[in-house]
């Protein structure tokens, strides 16, 4: 599986700054964290969810919001609708900060996912210390065997993973592995080019069981998208540059998150 060179410079870099912190201290301790918010039970339902993004810039992007304030950003999401709320902690290429998300957390009751390259366990411990209740595995980066040891090391912390998939090989393997919990990211890595048709085609290797969740990310604008995601079986949405470039932020939420009733099948009434 080959790595896309923006992710490949995003992971060695990664590389020396957990090596950095690790250096510093060894062991994280989660004692004092407070208490885990339930991600996945938040996703669930007959609705689609809405996880919504604090982001201040991207590698392609660049900033994204002049007037960038995480915390306001975050109130904004949970009052508006927001099942869940996603927050970009990566400094070096999205501007992003630990304290973004121990603030959010003080500030919000909605449940929140650590939005980070995760490449070593001692990350999850940090991220549970941080006020974490979910992190992202992405499956470009990672081999099969740290999917399964990350994955049951956030279980044991009480926090959920969501793994992100990008390809047909990346989603067999989050497939095989029985993960609960699945994202299909609709930019191209390679080109940063996005289509919901990534979704929509890849969507369709997932079983209809009830034993994953699939959270369709990136490239959504409208609530046409959301039912376009939500016909193929999507039953969480992440939406990060759509909210944060809004001018009234409030009212792109309560549009997107108008939750589109869907049956088991995945149709929309």
């Amino acid at each position: 599986m080959s790595i896309p060179s923006v992710l490949q410079e995003i992971v060695a870099h990664k590389r020396q700054e957990v090596d950095q912190r690790k250096a510093e201290r060894s062991a994280v301790s989660v004692d004092g964290a407070p208490p885990v918010r339930d991600f996945a039970g938040a996703l669930r339902g007959n609705t689609v969810r809405l996880i919504a993004e604090v982001k201040m810039a991207s590698p392609s992007k660049g900033v994204m919001r002049a007037d960038f304030d995480p915390v306001d950003l975050a109130r904004t999401y949970a009052q508006s609708g927001a099942a869940c709320i996603s927050v970009l902690t990566d400094e070096r290429f999205f501007r992003g900060h630990d304290r973004y998300l121990t603030q959010i957390r003080e500030a919000v009751d909605v449940p929140l996912l650590r939005k980070e390259f995760i490449i070593d366990g001692w990350q999850i411990a940090e991220s549970r210390a941080l006020g974490a209740d979910a992190i992202l595995l992405i499956v470009a980066i990672l081999t099969p065997g740290q999917i399964h040891a990350y994955q049951a090391l956030a279980q044991d912390l009480g926090m959920a993973a969501l793994v992100e998939t990008h390809t047909e090989d990346e989603l067999k393997i989050a497939l095989d592995l029985g993960c609960p919990l699945i994202g299909i990211n609709n930019r191209n890595l390679h080109t940063f080019e996005t289509t919901l048709a990534t979704t929509e085609r890849l969507a369709a290797m997932v079983p209809r069981t009830g034993e994953h969740l699939l959270v369709s990310e990136s490239g959504i604008y409208t609530a046409a998208d959301v039912e376009r995601v939500a016909r193929c079986g999507a039953e969480a949405i992440l939406v990060g540059e759509a909210l944060v470039r809004e001018g009234d932020v409030a009212a792109k939420v309560r549009e997107l998150s108008r939750l589109w009733c869907r049956d088991k099948r995945g149709t929309s009434a």
